[in-house]
């Protein structure tokens, strides 16, 4: 669904195909997943911040990354 959404309404403009779209787009999920995981628990126990601030710190990370990624690489117009 995140997919479908992102190809037909966020970069419906894209100019690579829908196969390149759907593989770059699960790379940079996976990306998205492996970062968060690691900035949460870098902040969480290297940093010592409450678990409420590092979480929510690690998915503005993120949701950063997986929207460069998603534009300028993924859904490259």
């Amino acid at each position: 669904m995140s997919f479908a959404g992102h190809r037909l309404l966020s970069f419906k403009d894209a100019s690579t195909s829908v196969a390149t779209s759907l593989q770059r787009f699960a790379i940079t999920a996976l990306a998205g997943f492996a970062s968060n995981e690691l900035v949460f628990m870098l902040l969480l126990r290297a940093l010592g911040l409450p678990s409420l601030l590092a979480l929510f710190l690690a998915l503005l990370f993120a949701a950063g990354q997986t929207f460069v990624l998603s534009r300028f690489w993924a859904f490259r117009r």
